[in-house]
């Protein structure tokens, strides 16, 4: 019976390592949500613009605690028929940056982002860019709680202003005390 019981434990702490999730080793992700949706169709609103607009000098001179933190990756939610505006919310970044824009994951993948984060971007400090709904599943898939960062474990409906930074060890695993939610700031309006 003892032999049952131990064989039955290790094998549940073998599977719950396994399934453990991580974040790319010695990496920092910035999570944002698209910039404010328009009336109507899958673009920006104005305001959505000016703040993709005003992301090209934000996330070029983004520091945390001091550290400079620009990004050296971008990835976003891919396009959809009813929304552009992951995509669209850091064109204009990405262009100052030079950098590519990965799309090659659907808003419903965010496991599959957490995997491709962890195999291809150690060492780097990654902007992705998604939909509100998605980003608590996307924490969850990168070992983050997001009832830590988020209000109820949820990204608000009407909330545009935030990044949230999630710091990664030389094993992938979150650095609680440099994993943290930022009010941006940067349009007349935003959160306080």
């Amino acid at each position: 019976m003892r032999k049952c019981t131990f064989h039955a434990a290790i094998f549940f702490a073998l599977l719950l390592a396994a399934n453990a999730q991580e974040g790319p080793k010695n990496s920092v992700i910035l999570i944002i949500r698209h910039a404010e949706n328009p009336a109507d169709g899958h673009g920006l609103s104005p305001r959505g613009k000016e703040r993709a607009e005003a992301y090209k000098k934000y996330f070029k001179n983004f520091t945390v605690d001091g550290i400079r933190r620009e990004p050296q990756a971008v990835l976003v939610a891919a396009d959809s028929k009813q929304s552009h505006r992951p995509r669209l919310t850091v064109t204009p970044f990405a262009k100052a940056a030079n950098l590519p824009i990965d799309n090659r994951f659907a808003n419903k993948q965010p496991a599959d982002l957490a995997a491709e984060l962890r195999a291809n971007y150690p060492g780097k400090v990654i902007l992705v860019c998604w939909h509100h709904g998605q980003i608590p599943a996307l924490l969850r898939a990168l070992g983050a709680a997001p009832e830590t960062l988020l209000p109820g474990g949820k990204w608000p409906r009407n909330v545009y202003d935030w990044v949230v930074v999630v710091s990664f060890d030389a094993n992938g695993h979150v650095i609680p005390g440099s994993t943290k939610r930022i009010t941006e700031h940067l349009l007349q309006g935003d959160s306080q």
